[in-house]
């Protein structure tokens, strides 16, 4: 039985002059009250061009790295192909700006209107002791500023 879940767009991704924000519909705006302080958030949005794509229907995909396995289920990559293109990225936080209902970001992995979901804070106790990851990519970066500096290029067959 498939049951539908109803989500609400709270805001959209943003690029303007090589700045990026994520800026809140008006009413949303207020939640960012107390929100400084927090160096960094995570940021849930929908993959709206993928949505409908038959990349969606993928379930298992054929080398998407070029140092994976042969085969890799969508739920063991960050593939934004997936049955519900619900995604979570890491921002840091460069400016909140209340008033605009916007957070200033120097990147944010999404496409410029990308819908938001949600916005939560990162905490320290979201970081794992030991974090293990296969072989194949225990090579990519540890820490999530040493990512933007990472050959990433490298790494996909897309």
């Amino acid at each position: 039985m498939v049951k539908e879940i109803s989500i609400k767009e709270i805001g959209k991704v943003h690029s303007e002059h090589g700045r990026f924000f994520v800026e809140l519909s008006e009413k949303y705006k207020s939640g960012l009250t107390n929100l400084e302080g927090f160096s960094h958030l995570q940021i849930v949005w929908w993959g709206n061009l993928s949505v409908d794509d038959e990349r969606s229907k993928i379930l298992v995909n054929k080398k998407p790295y070029k140092n994976g396995p042969e085969e890799l289920g969508v739920f063991a990559t960050r593939s934004e192909y997936r049955p519900n293109p619900i995604l979570i990225t890491n921002i840091y936080v460069q400016e909140i700006d209340i008033d605009k209902g916007r957070i200033y970001t120097p990147y944010i992995d999404s496409i410029e209107g990308s819908p938001v979901l949600d916005i939560k804070p990162y905490h320290l106790s979201e970081r794992v002791k030991e974090c293990t990851v296969p072989q194949w990519c225990s090579h990519w970066p540890e820490w999530y500023e040493d990512a933007a500096y990472f050959d990433w290029e490298n790494e996909f067959n897309f």
